[in-house]
């Protein structure tokens, strides 16, 4: 049975023909995965059961493990996930086909290193394919979060461990929405959330690195468009500090946040690879020239954390037009 998937602003439609990739594919999905196939697919995502290698004879080569004819690419064990991968695309509709055909080396690291495995496995069925068609509609990947209160959209700007996470998840617990605490596409004006479960301290779900588990996201929206960006940072000081900042600060860490993000670094060889394949989408995102959309656009704050966490950042901003915002 068809399964129905809304992230970075495209529509999947995803099939498999294995029952623990459904599996996998659904604790990804972090409970926004629907029945039934649904009207206005962009990308469709089919897992096969079988495990022979796809007919790719005569194919010329596009690189070490992949080969490519007319608008068809077929990679091998993409991003060391156990799953070779043929995608054809036209202007309007991607297709990904995966069979599960993983080195012997792999298939024992899918197993001893799960949580490693579903995040390679995730990234590989759903979310990159989803950020590389994005790409072609002109949105860029970015590490990023975005919510909004009553309705004024804020977007929070940091590297990972920072703390991005605790906060939007204060958020949200107060009532806002948001379309995701991790990772997300933006085109200059609008932030599109990538579905993926939530990873903090203090989950209920699967256990990840750095002492973190999964979680759902409550309050998820499919997009926002900021009035505002926060470039949050750490600080020795007691009480967090807010103050306004030029909008270069904001661009340069939109654009330094994104690059050191673990969850992207096996992204850009990725996209590169099928941009070079298919024809289709940028070689490169145009990472610098969205933040610097983004930046010019929106009113910039800083807000460095203290040490005690007793005022959101909402209630911040807020009171920037009474006194000097302190917590």
């Amino acid at each position: 049975m068809a399964e129905t998937l809304d992230t970075a602003g495209e529509r999947l439609q995803i099939h498999s023909d294995l029952g623990w990739v459904s599996d996998v594919i659904e604790e990804g999905a972090a409970g926004s995965l629907r029945t039934g196939a649904e009207p206005g697919a962009t990308v469709s995502i089919a897992v096969e059961a079988d495990k022979t290698a796809f007919n790719t004879r005569d194919w010329p080569l596009l690189a070490r493990g992949a080969r490519a004819r007319g608008n068809d690419v077929v990679i091998e064990n993409v991003l060391t996930s156990g799953f070779d991968v043929l995608v054809h695309c036209s202007e309007e509709h991607a297709e990904f086909t995966f069979r599960w055909r993983p080195p012997a080396r792999d298939r024992v690291v899918a197993r001893v290193l799960r949580s490693r495995f579903h995040l390679l496995a995730r990234a590989a069925l759903s979310q990159y394919p989803a950020l590389w068609w994005a790409g072609t509609r002109h949105r860029v990947p970015l590490h990023v979060s975005a919510y909004a209160v009553d309705g004024a959209a804020t977007m929070v700007v940091a590297p990972s461990g920072v703390g991005r996470s605790t906060l939007v998840d204060s958020e949200v617990e107060a009532g806002a929405v948001a379309t995701g605490d991790n990772l997300a596409v933006g085109d200059g004006a609008t932030v599109w959330g990538l579905v993926e479960p939530v990873r903090m301290s203090g989950g209920t779900g699967r256990r990840m690195p750095h002492g973190r588990t999964e979680s759902h996201l409550a309050g998820r929206v499919e997009s926002l468009d900021p009035d505002v960006a926060v470039v949050l940072t750490r600080g020795e000081q007691k009480r967090a500090t807010l103050v306004e900042c030029a909008p270069a600060l904001v661009e340069r860490s939109l654009v330094t946040s994104t690059y050191t993000a673990g969850e992207l670094r096996r992204y850009w060889a990725f996209a590169a690879m099928l941009a070079a394949g298919t024809g289709q989408g940028p070689a490169h995102p145009p990472i610098s020239e969205v933040a610097r959309t983004f930046a010019a656009g929106l009113r910039c704050y800083s807000l460095v954390l203290g040490e005690k966490r007793t005022t959101r950042l909402s209630e911040l901003l807020a009171s920037l037009d009474k006194e000097p915002a302190w917590a």
